[in-house]
């Protein structure tokens, strides 16, 4: 499993990003998987990458976090949560899409 964090240059959410997936990892027994976070900082980056706004979650490629009809490009990302929209998602959002993802593989 290749579990990538990727953000714009600079992003304010880069580093609280990074903390809440391994929380998250942690949170769902995965304490030893490692992660990596890879910038975005141009268009073509975004297209091949399928990036639609920073930070993205991504699990093998695919963006845990995906929105139908929202298309690549270098932005900041706003997350729907319980308490509303915010700059990340909530960890309990973050550990049911991990999960979802490792269970819909195959």
């Amino acid at each position: 499993m290749n579990i990538e964090l990727l953000v714009v240059p600079d992003c304010p959410h880069a580093g609280p990003a990074a903390e809440l997936l391994r929380r998250a990892l942690v949170n769902i027994g995965l304490d030893g998987t490692a992660f990596t976070t890879r910038v975005i900082s141009d268009a073509r980056e975004a297209e091949a990458a399928g990036f639609t706004g920073s930070p993205s979650f991504m699990i093998d490629g695919r963006d845990l976090f995906a929105e139908p009809g929202r298309t690549p490009g270098i932005a900041c990302r706003v997350y729907r949560t319980p308490d509303g929209l915010g700059g990340l998602p909530g960890l309990d959002q973050l550990r049911r899409a991990l999960l979802g993802s490792s269970t819909s593989k195959d």
